[in-house]
């Protein structure tokens, strides 16, 4: 049976990711502090304190594979109107701000996407929360399970 007490913890688990706003890579600092201080005590809190983690550092790898597809584009971008051989000095250096190119539509498409992943995020860690407060297992979509 599910007291207050292990319903709090669980919920508070998850609003811990919230620390991140706060404390550099706070949202896997206080979940884990949590999370190892309490499952001992109960399966219900071990459970979603191991998605709380798997959901973190899912949404890691994802934004590193984002961030990995975008920034080339935008480097890119930057770059093009360059020539490293030819370049002497200061007094001919310009930027052609121009034209958009593809390249630069596709790396805003991709920030884009960024953002509105960042705001279901928020939406996902929300709704976790209210389940743990009600008792209930909440299980993040798109989540690769690293600890079992």
């Amino acid at each position: 049976m599910l007291d207050n007490h292990q319903k709090n913890i669980a919920t508070f688990i998850h609003l811990s990711t919230f620390s991140r706003f706060f404390i550099p890579f706070g949202n896997f600092i206080g979940p884990t502090i949590l999370w190892v201080a309490n499952k001992d005590k109960s399966e219900f809190i071990d459970a979603h304190g191991k998605q709380v983690i798997n959901f973190q550092m899912s949404i890691l790898l994802y934004a590193i594979i984002l961030g990995t597809l975008t920034i080339p584009f935008f480097i890119f971008k930057i770059f093009s109107g360059l020539d490293f051989i030819d370049f002497y000095g200061f007094h001919d250096f310009h930027i052609n701000i121009g034209k958009p190119s593809p390249l630069l539509y596709i790396g805003g498409a991709l920030g884009v996407f960024a953002i509105i992943g960042f705001i279901i995020e928020l939406v996902l860690i929300v709704l976790a929360s209210l389940k743990a407060r009600d008792g209930e297992l909440y299980k993040y979509p798109l989540t690769i399970n690293f600890l079992k």
